[in-house]
């Protein structure tokens, strides 16, 4: 073993951050056995450095990130900062300086990672950010090393364990929207401002970077669909119940069936209780891949929290320092299929539409015309009314998102249709 430490530099010491440094100290003897050389904590940057971090050298905090990335010294970079600026620079400044990184920064991959790798092989570096996507779960090496050799055609997941723990809540004990998110902030699975996930945002950006290692191509979050869940209803929830169904938020990324494209979106979805997702409760992640020699397989587990995420980054680490001491680099960007991203007009999917409608002869009549017209054919339909008023729920076959879309939009035109109550992609099947 060598005696030299590899040093090591932290930018961002948080939940995440704090809990890296902390098992870098505690498993410091199995960490050197496992890299064959110990590795050495050279300096932490930090915004407030009054803040006590229990278990780190005073010493070693700064907040000149910059200097710290310029010291010449540091073999390894780890970033927990997160956001675009100046993480960006940072890791940038880091590899012309000599330093690998490792990062868990989701939004700044999913903007600009085609060009944080170009300057990673410009200056002969790794970048490695398992941590990026789900925690714990590893998908990134497996999609980028242990599936290389496979064709990857579909990437179905949960990636947000604060909208999935809101959605099973309302599954579970009939809460609505409002109740549900209050309990999440309560116990601390959803920020003071949820924004980022419910909105779908965080999802999309772990859609692009899961879209751009499985199919081999360029996915920037500007290309992923994005949805929320902040318009799921208790009546949708129960609706699906009815179908045989529960409501998750998926992150889907798609080949296309001629292999000339791909789709990447985010949205709420009804998938039946009979897929693997749907027994993914409380604030747990999934993701299934299915790949044409693999199979299906599927990955689920903690996606998020300081000692899950510690686990990747620290995963991540030891790949780096292994790579360091044998003055190699791991695999780079692949992608050499520059496969066009396809709108969602054109993904192809199924439909559950709620409508109000006038409770009379001929509504239903009306209805399947438009749907006909549009080129879109009815799976199932349930009907409940009284005193003139009535419910009609309408699912369809595989169709053209556009065509659905306009199918809505020619049903709002309708007399007889006083409201379009809810709409919801099935998906799953």
């Amino acid at each position: 073993m060598r005696t030299r430490p590899l040093k090591v530099a932290l930018l961002g010491c948080g939940v995440v951050g704090s809990e890296v440094a902390r098992i870098m100290t505690t498993h410091a003897d199995d960490l050197a056995a496992r890299i064959g050389a110990p590795v050495e904590l050279a300096g932490v940057a930090v915004r407030r450095p009054s803040k006590v971090r229990e278990g780190i050298d005073p010493a070693l905090i700064t907040t000149d990130a910059t200097a710290l990335m310029r010291r010449g010294d540091i073999d390894v970079v780890i970033e927990v900062i997160g956001g675009i600026e100046p993480a960006r620079a940072l890791i940038t400044t880091a590899f012309e300086n000599g330093a690998s990184v490792v990062s868990a920064n989701k939004a700044l991959l999913a903007e600009d990672g085609a060009a944080l790798h170009a300057a990673a092989e410009k200056y002969g570096r790794d970048l490695y950010y398992e941590a990026a996507v789900a925690g714990a779960i590893p998908l990134v090496r497996p999609l980028r090393e242990s599936l290389a050799g496979d064709k990857v055609n579909r990437v179905l997941g949960i990636v947000n364990g604060t909208t999935n723990f809101i959605l099973d809540k309302m599954d579970t004990s009939g809460a609505g929207y409002s109740e549900a998110l209050d309990e999440a902030t309560a116990l601390g699975y959803a920020e003071a401002d949820p924004t980022a996930d419910v909105e779908g945002f965080d999802a999309a950006a772990k859609a692009a970077i899961l879209a751009g290692i499985a199919f081999h191509t360029r996915v920037k979050i500007g290309d992923v669909h994005r949805e929320g869940i902040t318009e799921v209803a208790a009546a949708d929830i129960a609706s699906a119940r009815r179908m045989g169904c529960t409501v998750k938020l998926l992150a889907i990324c798609e080949r296309a069936a001629d292999g000339a494209s791909v789709t990447a979106r985010v949205h709420p979805a009804m998938i039946p209780l009979s897929h693997p997702l749907a027994s993914v409760r409380e604030a747990y992640n999934a993701v299934f891949i299915e790949a044409d020699a693999a199979g299906q397989l599927m990955f689920y587990g903690p996606g998020a929290g300081g000692s899950p995420t510690a686990s990747a980054v620290l995963g991540d680490l030891v790949a780096v320092c292994r790579n360091k001491l044998g003055e190699a680099t791991g695999p780079g960007e692949s992608a050499y299929t520059r496969l066009p991203v396809s709108p969602m007009g054109e993904v192809v999917t199924r439909y559950h539409i709620s409508l109000d409608v006038a409770d009379k002869p001929g509504v239903l009549a009306q209805v399947a015309t438009v749907f006909a017209e549009q080129g879109v054919s009815i799976d199932t339909v349930r009907q409940q009314g009284k005193d003139g008023e009535a419910s009609l729920v309408v699912v369809t076959h595989r169709a053209p998102d556009a065509a659905l879309s306009g199918t809505v939009e020619a049903l709002r035109k309708l007399d007889t249709v006083r409201g379009v109550a809810s709409i919801m992609r099935v998906e799953g099947e």
